[in-house]
């Protein structure tokens, strides 16, 4: 450890000993400001491109319809799916922090290109002439296009499965004052990024569409260069946790190991033939207890004979023989399978906002006086503001209330707040389905390609989207991340990104389908073309709605049993999640009663020092 240490750059020594010997004065909500500075002028970045990508396509490469859709829901799809490479490497060689700063480069690389595609007009097809003659785009300029893409997926993919880990990883959840922080620090996260983008996006949309789509693609690239800035100052500050190896690699040797023994069966008082090495002191605390879920996978720990170890009692085939802490680990990820699913289910509404309901959008009258007209892109912050305000009232004001009234730390339970968020997606698309059918029936009664209906409108929808967010995602983010161990939480976040990512390419698959169907009846198709007043796009968010009914029903019944309660609150519930939780570790210390009572008292305020 020591000659790596010597053989390394000042700042990576400073990670290396932060993660061997972590004092008081590094990690807790001093490093968290870091981090959330960071993440802030990330998202702000990346979301400008995101909230405002349906219209640069619309426009600069003449994508319409479920053209324009498919694209930009299969490359949401691959920002969330490569979390999965992202949370491997961090995992297995170079830990959550230089993770982050290479995805970080990595988005900044393709923002620099997108940014050039704007710039540079031979990498765009020409301007129409009139709305019927737009050339379509070539084939390298859609491949200069696509790279630039997979450049900010590949950066995606570092920095989405870490950031949430890395930031949880500066608080000790042994006590109940880590607990508590690290609870209110997954609303802060949303809530600190999403007030940002709310100031800025603003006014980067507004310029990306009406001024210069190069100033306006310029600007998030500087946001990006100072986000880096902001991340490298607080260095000092970070606990950072050296790679453990590949749980995915473990999985799947316990996959392996549990199907060649798949004949024996376990006894009930067998202890002693299961393999169990001890785990280094520093690592102690992170041991896993057994637990009775999923016993077909306890085969693989089992010890059939004693060759199967060497001299020193360790595995001779880790393909054979695995340790009961890497069959834990993967039970844990086993038993989060409900809820995941549940979760996909849930975001595929959000993700027809940010597509079909910026369309929606651009075909609806936007005017706002004589001499100004609303970007499409600024319906999104819509969803933001709605998120942003529930978090603010839930943390400042419904939790403080409650406390005064039960004398008890009150909150939503998670299976609340996920039933309520399935709820709010099934309202956002019945309330997108009828004011898509009034739109396109005034704009066919004027005979017009815009409607003149406003586009307030659609704020209705776009609000129940960002409380979907508000209640839903960030419940199934902390069920993933409060669910693993320490060791896991890197596979936590990008668990969580896998299932935005599949419910992008689960979305983009309705299209097609719906497209390809429906297009037999070529007077009135779906969905397709530029023109969504040819379609009826209203029959498709129904689907997308009964859809989010039979995830409800599925939920209540079924996955529901699955999240647990993590009220530090309920002594009661506190106990049961100790006793019964895939995550509890052996050997855990209790601390003291006043580390319990400080702990509860600083919980929820975003000024807490640690």
């Amino acid at each position: 450890m020591e000659d790596l240490v010597q053989s390394s750059s000042p700042l990576e020594q400073h990670i290396l000993s932060s993660s061997s010997h972590p004092t008081r004065n590094v990690g807790g909500w001093k490093a968290i400001r870091y981090i959330l500075g960071n993440e802030s002028f990330e998202k702000l970045a990346s979301m400008s491109l995101i909230a405002n990508m349906t219209v640069y396509l619309q426009n600069k490469y003449h994508m319409g319809g479920a053209s324009n859709v498919n694209v930009t829901t299969i490359w949401s799809g691959s920002s969330n799916i490569t979390s999965l490479l992202g949370a491997f490497l961090a995992d297995t060689y170079l830990g959550r922090f230089r993770t982050l700063l290479f995805g970080s480069i990595s988005s900044l690389l393709g923002m620099v290109a997108v940014t050039l595609t704007a710039a540079v007009p031979q990498l765009t097809p020409p301007k129409c002439e009139g709305e019927s003659h737009c050339l379509r785009p070539e084939k390298w300029q859609l491949g200069f296009l696509f790279v630039s893409l997979g450049f900010l997926s590949i950066g995606a993919g570092g920095i989405r499965p870490c950031n949430i880990a890395f930031g949880a990883d500066q608080f000790d959840t042994r006590t109940a004052k880590g607990r508590a922080n690290l609870e209110s620090f997954f609303n802060w996260w949303y809530f600190c990024f999403t007030i940002a983008l709310l100031v800025t996006l603003t006014g980067v949309i507004y310029i990306q569409t009406d001024v210069s789509w190069v100033i306006g693609f310029a600007i998030p690239t500087a946001c990006l260069c100072f986000s880096i800035s902001i991340f490298l100052i607080g260095h000092h500050t970070y606990i950072c946790k050296k790679p453990q190896g590949s749980i995915f690699a473990d999985m799947l040797k316990v996959i392996t190991a549990a199907y060649r023994k798949r004949q024996l069966t376990i006894a009930p008082d067998s202890q002693h033939s299961f393999y169990d090495p001890p785990m280094n002191d520093s690592d102690v605390h992170l041991k896993l207890s057994r637990t009775d879920r999923f016993k077909f996978l306890d085969k693989a720990a089992i010890i059939t004979e004693p060759s199967e170890l060497d001299a020193q009692g360790r595995s001779k085939n880790t393909w054979r023989l695995c340790s009961l802490q890497q069959v834990e680990q993967l039970k844990c990820l086993v038993a989060i399978v409900p809820v995941w699913l549940s979760g996909i289910a849930c975001f595929i509404p959000m993700d027809q906002q940010n597509a079909f309901g910026i369309l929606q959008a651009i075909q609806m009258s936007r005017s706002l006086g004589s001499h100004f007209k609303i970007p499409p892109g600024w319906m999104g912050l819509t969803s933001m503001i709605a998120l942003s305000i529930w978090i603010f009232i839930y943390e400042l004001i419904f939790i403080r209330q409650a406390k005064k009234l039960t004398g008890k730390d009150k909150r939503l339970t998670m299976p609340q707040r996920i039933k309520i968020g399935i709820v709010m997606s099934i309202l956002c698309m019945l309330v997108a389905a009828i004011v898509e059918k009034r739109r396109r029936e005034s704009a066919l009664k004027h005979g017009s390609f815009t409607s003149p209906i406003t586009i307030a409108l659609l704020l209705p929808q776009f609000v129940l989207s960002g409380l979907t967010e508000a209640f839903a995602a960030v419940a199934i983010m902390e069920f993933y991340t409060t669910q693993m161990p320490e060791s896991m939480r890197t596979v936590a976040g990008a668990v969580f990104f896998l299932s935005l990512s599949i419910a992008s390419y689960v979305s983009s698959l309705l299209i097609n389908i719906i497209r390809h169907v429906s297009g037999k009846n070529r007077k009135l198709p779906w969905l397709g073309g530029h023109d969504l007043n040819k379609n009826r796009l209203d029959y498709y968010y129904y689907i997308i709605a009964g859809l989010g009914a039979v995830n409800f029903i599925y939920f209540n019944f079924f996955a529901s049993r699955y999240a647990v309660n993590s009220s530090h609150g309920n002594e009661k519930r506190e106990v049961e999640l100790e006793e019964s939780s895939c995550c509890h570790s052996r050997n855990l210390p209790r601390d003291e009663t006043e580390d319990e009572e400080t702990g509860l008292e600083t919980h929820g305020r975003p000024t807490v020092t640690a």
